[in-house]
């Protein structure tokens, strides 16, 4: 898999000025008191907007869809978890000007709602700088800082395109920061940005009021960034299940016939139907493991999940054939 090294996107955010940003005035204001102020505020959003919504993304899976953010030219892609939902599923990501990729998911963290996916594509993407880590852990943000939100509230749109909320940081701390940015369902994994364009945190849980939101900050990024990157999933939290081998479910019933499993029936709503999976197919092997028995059928089941994806080869009609499909529980 592609990867720009993180000490290459670390230099990077240094040499384009995120770390030495001076710390904008009007930040240490409790409400802007002149017309200069507002200008001001209009001015950092406007100034970095574009750019934020260039890399700001829409995932889609299933029937479902929430935000993510690209902060690497090779497709790096940050989101939550509970948008995720698991390690190495496939969904797509869409650009905002409705350009459509295939992205995989790598890992994540189900007690902090943090995630990662990669875009399965050798172009080069627009992203954005993102805070780095720091010695302490704990955001460069302060209680009372503007930010802006970004994320593609209720599903894609592409003559809308993202949603731009302002507002400030009403809460931080180290493992979640909050504000009074109104969000609401698809925003989440959307960013959320200080003043100076730059990356502080994931959008998490949408509060019951509009107006009271989490946010997964960076440096949760960057404590557990090896890991997640790697592909593993970590915690036992609610923002995400792991994945149970055995509890993955085609729908189909065989019989041992010569040559393979013959298929006996098909069950309605599940993967072997929608797949295309008639009564008469041959199966011969799964995920390239052959199975001539019930019982090599159930030992390669056994060791997948709910939402693996497989792929069934089988004989129709004498002729080879094969479907993929993504299982679910029974």
């Amino acid at each position: 898999m592609r990867r720009i090294g993180r000490l290459v996107l670390l230099l990077g955010m240094v040499t384009g000025g995120a770390l030495q940003a001076e710390r904008l005035y009007f930040n240490d204001k409790k409400v802007p008191e002149t017309r200069d102020d507002l200008m001001a505020i209009q001015s950092a959003l406007q100034k970095h907007l574009e750019q934020a919504r260039k890399a700001t993304v829409c995932i889609q899976m299933g029937q479902g869809s929430g935000t993510g953010v690209i902060i690497s030219e090779d497709g790096l892609v940050l989101s939550a978890a509970h948008v995720v939902t698991g390690v190495k599923k496939e969904m797509t990501v869409v650009m905002e000007d409705g350009t459509e990729y295939e992205a995989k998911s790598l890992g994540l963290n189900a007690d902090n709602d943090a995630a990662m996916l990669q875009i399965q594509s050798d172009e080069k993407f627009p992203f954005v700088r993102y805070e780095s880590a720091s010695e302490s852990g704990k955001p460069s943000t302060q209680l009372g800082d503007w930010v802006f939100a970004l994320g593609h509230s209720g599903g894609f749109d592409k003559e809308r395109g993202s949603v731009v909320r302002l507002g400030r940081l009403v809460r931080v701390a180290n493992s979640t920061i909050q504000s009074d940015c109104k969000l609401i369902g698809g925003d989440s994994g959307g960013p959320l940005f200080d003043m100076h364009g730059t990356l502080i945190g994931i959008h998490s849980r949408v509060g019951k009021q509009l107006a009271e939101n989490m946010h997964v900050p960076m440096q949760v990024f960057h404590k557990y960034w090896d890991s997640m990157e790697s592909g593993k999933f970590l915690g036992d939290g609610p923002f995400a299940e792991k994945p149970q081998p055995g509890t993955g479910f085609m729908g189909i019933a065989v019989k041992e016939v010569s040559g393979g499993l013959e298929v006996t029936a098909v069950e309605e709503g599940y993967p072997a139907e929608e797949a295309g999976v008639k009564v008469g197919d041959i199966v011969k092997a799964i995920n390239g493991e052959v199975v001539t028995t019930k019982e090599s059928l159930k030992k390669i089941m056994g060791q997948l999940a709910s939402g693996d994806k497989v792929t069934m080869s089988f004989l129709r009609e004498g002729a080879d054939e094969s479907v993929e499909m993504n299982l679910v529980k029974r």
